[in-house]
């Protein structure tokens, strides 16, 4: 479906084949949509509460930052947090995420998310299966965050935050194939929180932003640089993420002067898509990085970033969630 994206932030000829199309998902999304709410197709409710980090937009939104910045709030304030995935691009297997594990087994973002250990990270294609273990797994735990997930309904949950690209927004307003979006504009209005991420935030909305300024060796991590040790290399940046071009304005910003290489979102990289000739440094995203570990050389850095978030949706979901026996 990668061909079809740049039809996604305009209308082309090609959308008088894809409106109908369009239109028929749109339907179907909304009679599943009421089936749960309705009762005619069961939900689980889990015993502690959930939270679910997620977008109504095909692609990365920056949900995985957001649901680390969350995990560390939560942990900081004495909760236990487990985060829950689906593991794209996985096994699909049910399993807890480990250090050493690769991509391939578990995916990009629960690996990148488990090395972060800040609190236990479950992975499997049936979310309520993998909920219920890695609770069973860990029962200290006492909040769960799902990373995505924000349509699968059998999963019950007590927040949802949807983030939305505060550069692409909602693309052209059409739902798949159309356009860009899994649900209508209109589900936006009944999450708990909507989080801009870059860009404005408008009214009701919370602000979040990505921050990262230090450099650190894929090979080893303890070795740090900054923006100032890459102004004179031969810099290739590489991003497979939901908006690369999010990443090379952050290394512009930095005064980083390189060329870029985007990739698709998730893109399952293999040493020959980064044999750039003319090359001193070969700049990742955290979630590129863990799948170019195993044929990484010297000149592979990688930027961490963090997100930034309104102190304000913290206050907020706490609110949602400490009557849950806190």
């Amino acid at each position: 479906m990668h061909w079809l994206q740049h039809h996604w932030y305009r209308l082309t000829p090609l959308h008088l084949i894809l409106l109908p199309v369009s239109l028929l998902f749109r339907l179907l999304v909304a009679l599943r949509r009421a089936l749960y709410r309705h009762g005619v197709l069961p939900g689980t409710r889990l015993p502690v509460p959930v939270i679910v980090v997620g977008n109504i937009t095909v692609g990365g939104t920056g949900k995985t930052p957001l649901t680390l910045a969350l995990a560390q709030r939560l942990a900081e304030q004495g909760w236990h947090p487990i985060i829950i995935s689906r593991g794209y691009r996985g096994d699909g297997r049910q399993q807890a995420v480990g250090l050493h594990d690769s991509a391939q087994q578990v995916g990009d973002e629960p690996l990148l998310m488990a090395r972060r250990d800040i609190c236990p990270v479950w992975v499997g294609a049936d979310r309520v299966a993998v909920a219920r273990a890695a609770l069973l797994a860990n029962p200290q735990c006492d909040v769960l965050l799902c990373d995505d997930g924000l349509q699968h309904y059998r999963l019950r949950r007590d927040v949802e935050i949807a983030v939305i690209d505060g550069a692409q927004g909602l693309g052209n307003g059409w739902m798949l194939p159309a356009g860009p979006l899994r649900e209508p504009a209109a589900r936006l209005d009944t999450v708990d929180a909507q989080v801009v991420n870059g860009g404005t935030a408008q009214a009701g909305q919370y602000a979040m932003r990505l921050d990262g300024t230090t450099l650190y060796n894929l090979l080893n991590p303890e070795q740090t640089a900054t923006a100032a040790d890459f102004r004179h290399l031969r810099n290739h940046a590489v991003a497979g993420i939901g908006n690369p071009q999010r990443f090379f304005d952050q290394l512009h910003k930095l005064g980083i002067v390189c060329t870029a290489h985007p990739f698709p979102d998730h893109h399952p990289y293999a040493p020959g898509d980064l044999a750039f000739a003319d090359c001193d440094a070969i700049l990742l995203t955290e979630k590129d990085a863990v799948k170019c570990t195993p044929f990484a050389d010297q000149r592979y850095w990688v930027l961490r970033v963090d997100a930034q978030i309104d102190p304000a949706l913290f206050e907020h979901l706490l609110r949602k969630i400490t009557p849950h026996g806190r």
